[in-house]
């Protein structure tokens, strides 16, 4: 695996904050889980391969990761990396994540995978430090950070999951202003620069893609989206011009593209 870019930190996450939310969507994801019968338990996802069940079994692995060789375990020595640089991180590990899911969804029922893993997370981080070192797969993380992107996991597979049964689900707020500053930090990290501005109000705006940096006044490159077409564009849910056809992308000067650096995480 490349060894992905030294930032200095962009942003610091709270650790109680980020950890009360991410217990409250997997409360939501568990609602939704409870009333699923075996029909549609069967229905496919927009996730090749996978049917509700195996992705919910990747939302209770994405909870999981965090206990069971991470917290439960002493740090591990490895080269230490920041929220916004696991998305780069993390892609290399597609064939295993799929691998776990389905092995977890023909192992185990779906509903006591997710209230196994919120009880043991409730439980561990409840005394833990925000720099408490992580041995994540993806490389060493604080605490701090690795709840963040436990973020991006929930908020992104709550979308899947509601496209999946054609429904809404409740995602906490937190959770989703969270997921969409890793995924803004990460396109600041791989597209470093200051020519273009990515709003995503009220949650995030970065600088990004190399060229003349603008100071001040209004930027003369600007590329505004709500959160839920960022986490889509970021992690290939949706592409650039589908997004822009819809009108779910306003971007304004001859460098407001992002297609060449889109999806972030996949």
């Amino acid at each position: 695996m490349a060894t992905p870019r030294q930032r200095s930190r962009p942003r610091k996450y709270d650790l109680a904050k980020t950890t009360a939310a991410v217990k409250a969507q997997l409360t939501n994801i568990r609602t939704v889980v409870a009333a699923l019968d075996e029909g549609q338990f069967g229905l496919p996802t927009r996730l090749p391969g996978w049917t509700v069940r195996e992705l919910v079994a990747h939302i209770a692995l994405a909870g999981a990761a965090v206990v069971n060789r991470n917290l439960e375990q002493p740090p591990a020595p490895a080269q230490e990396i920041i929220a916004a640089q696991w998305p780069e991180a993390v892609t290399v590990m597609v064939g295993h994540a799929d691998e776990m899911a389905r092995k977890a969804a023909a192992e185990t029922e779906p509903l006591t995978l997710i209230d196994g893993i919120a009880e043991k997370f409730a439980v561990l981080t409840a005394d833990a430090a925000p720099d408490r070192l992580l041995a994540a797969r993806s490389g060493a993380m604080r605490l701090d950070d690795f709840l963040a992107t436990r973020c991006v996991e929930l908020a992104v597979h709550t979308d899947d999951l509601a496209a999946a049964l054609g429904t809404e689900i409740p995602c906490d707020r937190h959770v989703l202003a969270t997921a969409c500053r890793v995924l803004a930090d990460a396109l600041a990290a791989q597209a470093p620069g200051g020519s273009v501005e990515v709003r995503i109000p009220p949650f995030a705006v970065v600088q990004c893609i190399e060229g003349p940096r603008h100071t001040r006044g209004t930027p003369p490159n600007v590329v505004e989206t709500d959160a839920r077409t960022w986490l889509r564009l970021a992690t290939g849910r949706t592409d650039w011009a589908a997004a822009l056809d819809e009108a779910a992308v306003a971007a304004s000067g001859e460098r407001a593209d992002l297609s060449a650096h889109l999806p972030l995480l996949r």
